[in-house]
């Protein structure tokens, strides 16, 4: 009796998951975006709900938790109902960043999460005020050696890929600088603009605007080839800085516990979506490169991540200010 019992719940159990899937969704989905509105996550996580209000039954609508290096909304995202409802824009910030300078993160970026796909990746922007007196990466390294702590960089906030990076920069490089954190890539541009600032490794689709219209100078890209936003700047290997490469990325993810059927319908519809040339100008107006890949493949690069950032955390001594 307990043999068919148990048969029976297992049965019902798939029965039901089966339903699920093919009933959702039946409500409204909100997309947790970790950061302000504006920013190169809420771009993507915008995107992201249009696409899928566009190819599924209900609306997708974004809910913008930033705060504490993008945790904020990730913590809220991991402690939701794994029903496929709540679902998250992850990025280097909230998910292999975090751990390594936070000492009392309230999630794990790899257990507290299911993976649905990889959405896109691309490289930071390396720009300094024109007003200091530098025309390439070897300059900025000379006047910071010779000036040491006296230069001031900006971040997004602590945590942030452009915090990072720039911690890689001082460690590889040997130089001394202060690192000013912000509510936001944008309050940041604006005390670069005005000079508070010296330099700062942006995000791409926006720091192009000031580097074309001559506000910024753009001295490199941390990507591995150069970018068709900015041709004429040279990426930090030709630069002097072999093997300096750092990618942002964004990936879909939902809470812990997500059911199999809805992340596949799920990654189904982003992959389809993604490669449709309408989607594809979408990512690159934003200076991404679209990538997708199976849930697993994003489960992947967030462990190699974490690994990575760790020791970029150790060896710079990067903490949350």
């Amino acid at each position: 009796m307990r043999r068919a019992t148990a048969s029976a719940c297992l049965t019902l159990i798939a029965a039901t998951g089966v339903l699920h899937a093919q009933t959702y969704p039946s409500r409204s989905i909100t997309v947790v975006v970790p950061s302000v509105a504006g920013g190169p996550t809420d771009l993507v996580g915008r995107t992201v709900a249009q696409i899928l209000s566009e190819n599924l039954s209900q609306n997708a609508v974004v809910d913008n938790r930033a705060g504490a290096g993008n945790t904020l909304g990730a913590e809220y995202t991991a402690r939701a109902k794994p029903d496929g409802y709540t679902l998250t824009i992850g990025s280097p910030s909230s998910h292999s960043i975090a751990p390594a300078i936070y000492p009392k993160l309230p999630y794990d970026p790899v257990r507290d999460f299911t993976p649905i796909t990889l959405l896109a990746t691309a490289p930071l922007l390396l720009v300094t005020h024109p007003a200091l007196p530098v025309k390439n990466v070897k300059d900025l390294i000379a006047l910071a050696q010779a000036k040491p702590g006296q230069l001031n960089y900006g971040s997004g906030g602590s945590g942030t890929t452009g915090h990072l990076t720039a911690e890689y920069f001082k460690s590889v490089t040997g130089i001394s600088a202060i690192h000013v954190p912000y509510r936001g890539v944008a309050p940041a541009t604006v005390d670069l603009l005005s000079g508070q600032l010296q330099y700062m490794f942006h995000i791409l689709n926006i720091g192009v605007i000031y580097v074309n219209s001559k506000q910024l100078r753009g001295l490199a890209i941390t990507g591995r080839q150069h970018s068709a936003l900015v041709p004429a700047v040279p990426t930090m290997t030709e630069a002097g800085l072999k093997g300096f490469e750092v990618y942002t990325w964004y990936g879909l993810m939902g809470p812990q516990g997500l059911s199999r059927d809805v992340v596949d319908k799920l990654h189904a519809t982003m992959s389809k979506a993604l490669v449709m040339p309408e989607n594809k100008k979408r990512f690159e107006q934003q200076g991404l490169d679209i990538v997708g890949g199976k849930p697993e493949e994003l489960a992947n690069l967030m462990r190699d991540e974490i690994v990575r950032w760790k020791k970029v955390a150790t060896d710079s001594g990067a903490k949350a200010d």
